[in-house]
């Protein structure tokens, strides 16, 4: 089965200024997203990667292009319209702290599931478009370079961890319990029976083995011996 690894864009001056941007344009990595997608980078540097699939913003191209930098070939990357942030509608580009005062935002946090954003779409639907876009992708790349291929997709806070959800099993109702950081890895397998989800919102420590990697669509009984690093 192929691997994928979900980067979420590093740090904007939306992040840093406490906006929620959505899909407002000129939304850009400040320093210190640009360090922080740096260093991702240089922990897929050691992986050849297949793919970099991007969501269209700004912030996230800016991420894949830092990523792709460190690439000894040339990876295909494509923008994938699905992967984009979701549509907060007449929420976007408001204070966070102003918003957790709306009644919406508690369904937000309780039952996401039925949140509707004013103007905006559904979570659910930014789960559904999302998740299907993954593995649209997951099939192709591992048809095209076989069942150890690894490829990135670049996205959003809120798209991964309902990705990560879906992926668990889990409820979006229950995707509140998921963090995913800045410029994050988090590394998901599609395969038989079942999708293995391999590592959640990781932020540093080494990845060649990613590399050398020999995926099976079996879980290990009693845990395995897991991979070895340097």
């Amino acid at each position: 089965m192929a691997t994928v690894i979900l980067v979420r864009h590093g740090r904007t001056t939306a992040n840093a200024s406490g906006l929620l941007a959505g899909r407002a344009p000129g939304v850009s990595l400040d320093q210190i997203g640009r360090d922080q997608a740096a260093v991702t980078g240089d922990r897929l540097a050691p992986v050849s990667l297949v793919g970099v699939v991007s969501s269209p913003l700004e912030r996230c191209q800016e991420t894949a292009q830092l990523i792709l930098d460190r690439q000894d070939g040339s990876p295909y990357s494509p923008i994938e319209p699905a992967l984009t942030e979701c549509d907060y509608g007449q929420w976007q580009g408001r204070k966070l702290s102003e918003l957790a005062g709306e009644d919406l935002w508690q369904v937000v946090q309780s039952q996401p599931s039925a949140a509707v954003f004013p103007g905006g779409e559904s979570m659910a639907a930014m789960q559904a478009r999302s998740v299907a876009a993954i593995r649209r992708h997951d099939a192709a790349f591992e048809a095209e370079h076989g069942p150890e291929s690894v490829w990135v997709a670049v996205s959003h806070g809120d798209v991964i961890k309902s990705i990560l959800a879906d992926a668990l099993g889990m409820h979006l109702d229950l995707f509140q319990r998921l963090s995913v950081d800045p410029a994050s890895v988090s590394i998901v397998r599609y395969g038989s029976p079942r999708p293995t989800v391999v590592a959640t919102n990781t932020v540093a420590g080494d990845l060649s083995w990613l590399s050398k990697a020999v995926p099976s669509g079996d879980a290990p009984v009693g845990g395995g011996a897991g991979h070895t690093t340097p």
